[in-house]
């Protein structure tokens, strides 16, 4: 039972750099796509949109079918999807057939998302102690590895269709090859006693479990917008309001992304010292002076600063909202999963467009600090993480390594 738990970990681990490279490899053949489709920047960002959308649907329906089904039968399925889509935005030649194989793409992307998030929960209920964080860490990583392929395919004079092709290929044979190591989907007995609560209770009330479901998807899509607002807007930041070099400005992200991703790579040790409530918090809180201390910096030095530490503060996030979600009822991990994961994925894409919209009110940093106000909310709405299912006890967390 040990090897196959840490073969599942494994394995778990593969599908998260699995999606993180596809993903990957759409990014980082955009400008291609766009100059063989002949679109502009403003008409890529409206078909960007539905990417967002297609993932979006495809994480409500992946859900409930990983309940149903088990991640032994959705995860690989899903990578399967999600390789074998990817060539369709290279192949597009026209902005309405770019606009189908984004929203196709975006909905297997989504499937893969949520389906590997909810095995996830599975793994690190087995296991008794929290592993989530380190799994959307090797998401991460997924997006080097497509970036550091595409440069090779590139220097060996590979098209960007063939490229793409090659790694969607590759794609559907890692996911293939993975499977046997997943969990089989097994919900605990005591779920369908807290499935039943939840029935019981008021669709909405904040003390019921289909409540706290919701309230969790409201922080996440609170700190995924924050999240999405650093993507699209750090590098400009140094550039516009500070004045930055192109190459100088581009480090901003460098140094946000690589924050993220030490971040996650350390949140699992400290969730099990201190509990998922004090991640949530003071990480939240850390954002806040990170993103308050852009907002004001005068200095680049500043701003890197600021970068680094809204970064790391909001690392280890996400990973707790979604954590809390699975575990709130494991019979429903996926359907919970789907909607935590869902609306914080809307904010993830709305916020480019919030920020962009303030800026024609105010100056770009002083709109950061609309952020500042979502971490403070984030980090005084912890406490919804102090009591429930979606809490491994404190004697489980502490479990040694298996």
């Amino acid at each position: 039972m040990e090897r196959s738990l840490r073969a599942a970990r494994v394995a778990t681990y593969v599908y998260f750099v699995l999606c993180g490279t596809l993903m990957g490899a759409w990014v980082v053949h955009i400008p291609a796509v766009e100059e063989r489709v002949g679109v502009s920047h403003a008409a890529l960002g409206g078909l960007l949109v539905l990417l967002g959308l297609g993932a979006f649907a495809g994480m409500q329906v992946a859900g409930p079918l990983a309940d149903r089904f088990g991640a032994r039968v959705v995860v690989p399925a899903s990578g399967v999807l999600c390789g074998a889509s990817l060539i369709l935005p290279g192949l597009a030649r026209d902005p309405w057939t770019l606009a189908g194989a984004l929203f196709v793409f975006g909905f297997c992307n989504g499937c893969l998302d949520v389906s590997m998030n909810a095995h996830a929960v599975h793994v690190e209920k087995a296991y008794g102690r929290p592993v989530m964080s380190g799994f959307h860490a090797t998401f991460s990583v997924g997006g080097v590895v497509a970036a550091l392929v595409a440069a090779g395919a590139a220097s060996a004079g590979l098209t960007p269709v063939a490229s793409m092709a090659a790694m969607g290929a590759v794609g559907i044979v890692v996911a293939l090859v993975s499977t046997r190591a997943l969990l089989p989907s097994a919900p605990n007995a005591e779920s369908s006693d807290s499935l039943a609560e939840s029935e019981a209770a008021p669709a909405l009330a904040p003390g019921s479990a289909r409540g706290r479901i919701w309230l969790l998807a409201v922080l996440a899509l609170m700190v995924m917008l924050c999240e999405g607002a650093a993507n699209d807007w750090s590098a400009l930041h140094l550039k516009d309001v500070l004045g930055a070099p192109a190459g100088t400005a581009a480090f901003a992200y460098g140094t946000f992304a690589a924050a993220m991703t030490i971040g996650r790579l350390l949140a699992d040790r400290l969730v099990a010292r201190f509990g998922s409530m004090a991640i949530l918090r003071h990480g939240a809180a850390m954002a806040a002076v990170g993103i308050t201390l852009v907002a004001l910096a005068p200095w680049m030095w500043a701003a890197f600063i600021g970068w680094a530490l809204f970064g790391l503060g909001l690392s280890g996030t996400v990973p707790q909202l979604f954590s809390a979600a699975g575990h709130a009822d494991p019979a429903a991990a996926g359907a919970n999963v789907s909607r935590v994961a869902g609306l914080g994925y809307v904010g993830m894409l709305a916020g480019p467009a919030v920020i962009g919209w303030l800026t024609h009110l105010v100056a770009l940093n002083h709109a950061f600090v609309l952020l500042t106000l979502l971490c403070v909310t984030t980090a005084a709405a912890a406490g919804i993480l102090r009591t429930g299912s979606d809490r491994m006890p404190q004697t489980e967390m502490a479990t040694a390594d298996r």
